[in-house]
């Protein structure tokens, strides 16, 4: 028996080629996604304007969708809530079996189907007429019933799917949550909505105690804030200081109001200018303009304050300027805000 004269590929050989065709088919799929979200800019139009103001209006959004395409509408749906628009996801083949309750007169519907001909979906259309809903429908296919029984339709078509049989939702459904995403950021933009609006929805986790901490939350208050008079001695300053533990003081005149703050760097850099300190007084080393802050404002704004100014506390005044705290940078980052 002859031995085989086939060659044997070597397997690093084999691994290199499978990792250069992994590569390629990702890049492949990145870049017919990011050329169909590209290509939805050219249909931002007037039927999108008066989609963002029709949903400025409303008081209740449904969205509907089976497979990948409710997959894609159970994001929007809980991205328009979680900016302030109650929202709901209705599962179109649920509809048919009680969940139609879900929806009342007045209310918007976005359908969501690329064929636009989605059986479950097309059966809903004549009961949301029924109901008196306005209807949004997000279709690859302009020319479908969804389209036709729409009151606006969004055009969601993409050239091609990124697989290699043209048939598993990848593209369609990045479009489809691109263009949901823009719905929801112009609607955002319109109805102004701030940090603190944000926040009411968004309590747990690192989130929200980024956008619910105030600095209220977290200041020194009371006796435990760090204060001296304009007169006071070298060794009074630094006896405040040390006792209170946050690196620097107040200072304050006649009527307990602000004139400046004293750092424990201050003290470095005057210690460093004159060799006898005994004779200073706080008015003669401060930092007149100190930066302050209301107890009212999020925590991580106050972190930016600081950042901005390269410095580690803020002065919390009430708005009549009398002094109510002080708010000090590892305070807020024990608390996890940052």
């Amino acid at each position: 028996m002859k031995p085989s004269t086939k060659k044997r590929v070597p397997q690093d050989s084999a691994e290199n080629q499978d990792a250069q065709s992994i590569i390629e088919t990702a890049r492949k799929v990145l870049d017919i996604e990011s050329q169909a979200i590209a290509e939805l800019g050219n249909r931002i139009d007037d039927q999108f304007v008066n989609v963002v103001h029709h949903l400025n209006q409303c008081k209740h959004l449904v969205v509907t969708g089976v497979g990948k395409s409710g997959l894609i509408g159970k994001k929007i749906s809980s991205t328009f809530s979680s900016i302030g628009l109650p929202s709901l996801f209705l599962h179109a083949s649920e509809a048919s079996h009680g969940d139609l309750g879900m929806i009342s007169k007045g209310d918007t519907v976005i359908a969501i189907s690329n064929s636009g001909e989605t059986d479950e979906v097309v059966k809903l259309l004549p009961i949301f007429n029924r109901i008196k809903c306005t209807l949004v429908g997000m279709t690859g296919n302009m020319q479908s019933s969804l389209a036709k029984r729409s009151d606006y339709v969004l055009d969601v078509s993409v050239k091609e799917e990124a697989c290699s049989i043209d048939l598993v939702p990848t593209a369609s459904t990045t479009a489809t949550l691109a263009m949901g995403d823009a719905l929801a950021m112009a609607f955002m933009e319109l109805r102004g909505v701030q940090e603190e609006d944000f926040a009411l929805n968004h309590p747990g986790g690192s989130l929200g105690r980024k956008l619910l901490t105030l600095v209220d939350d977290l200041m020194h208050s009371g006796a435990d804030i760090p204060r001296i008079k304009e007169d006071a001695d070298i060794y009074q300053v630094l006896k405040e200081i040390s006792r209170k533990r946050l690196g620097m003081t107040l200072v304050v005149g006649g009527q307990d109001q602000l004139l400046g703050i004293i750092t424990d760097g201050d003290l470095r850099r005057l210690i460093e200018k004159q060799k006898d300190i005994s004779q200073a007084c706080a008015k003669d080393i401060m930092g007149g303009h100190p930066k302050t802050i209301t107890r009212d404002t999020l925590a991580a704004k106050a972190v930016r304050v600081m950042q901005d100014h390269s410095i580690t506390s803020l002065a919390v005044l009430s708005n009549d300027q009398k002094i109510e705290g002080i708010i000090h940078l590892h305070d807020i980052l024990k608390a996890g805000v940052v």
